[in-house]
């Protein structure tokens, strides 16, 4: 494969400004989303009558505990099941994404992670990982398999979101797998590079590199800086 295969042809600044039409289709794409969130604001909610229970370093606490105050909650679904020895890679890689909790609080909402690993463990490995997220195990508990983060006995990435009117907790959203997406910027910042993510079911132009999906996913402490390096050919 020759290294012209791999690299967009190169044209001049009047051509490349007439290519980035698809600028417009961004523009769209945008404003759908923004439609979509409205209408996400207009849906129905369902009120959350079990009595679920979350172990956190204060001791076992409710759902309506988890507000903190506030009146909207968001609940990472982190996938630690109980026999795990530590976290998902995936769901690691959403927790990293989330900065400072400040600014989700200025806006009158919580967040936190949950997991059916046991509490001990979970609070290890976010020491290992150096994050400070509020994290509740909900080991022995339904509201994973309530709120379809547990299938079978397998878990499954989710999120959910909450609102409550005085001590009336309702259920309000719930989003699986690629829908977690948009919360890990790290995708979106390679959507616009050349190669995007590099994975077998991109449409991508011949050459560039591809890997099994999701294959190159690493604890973000866990990549070999070979893995990290360029193995394209460079640019002549």
């Amino acid at each position: 494969m020759s290294a012209a295969e791999e690299w967009p042809p190169i044209v001049d600044r009047a051509v490349w400004d007439d290519a980035r039409a698809v600028l417009q289709q961004e523009k769209v794409l945008t404003r759908m989303k923004d439609a979509i969130s409205a209408a996400r604001r207009r849906m129905p909610m369902v009120e959350v009558r079990s009595d679920y229970r979350f172990h956190g370093p204060d001791g076992t606490v409710t759902l309506l505990d988890l507000f903190d105050g506030h009146p909207q909650l968001i609940v990472q679904h982190f996938m630690f099941g109980p026999d795990w020895q530590e976290g998902c890679d995936g769901c690691s890689m959403m927790a990293e994404h989330i900065g400072p909790l400040s600014h989700l609080h200025a806006r009158r909402t919580a967040f936190v992670l949950s997991s059916r690993a046991p509490l001990e463990r979970l609070h290890a490995f976010r020491e290992r990982m150096g994050w400070d997220l509020p994290w509740y195990s909900t080991e022995g508990d339904a509201f994973n398999i309530e709120f379809g983060a547990t299938v079978d006995g397998e878990e499954q990435q989710a999120i959910s979101v909450f609102v409550r009117r005085g001590d009336r907790v309702f259920h309000t959203w719930s989003i699986y797998a690629r829908g977690e997406e948009p919360f890990m910027m790290v995708f979106d910042l390679l959507d616009l590079t050349p190669f995007g993510r590099q994975e077998e079911w991109e449409s991508s132009p011949p050459g560039v590199p591809q890997d099994p999906t999701y294959s190159w996913m690493r604890l973000s402490d866990s990549y070999d800086r070979t893995e990290q390096s360029c193995t394209c050919h460079d640019a002549d």
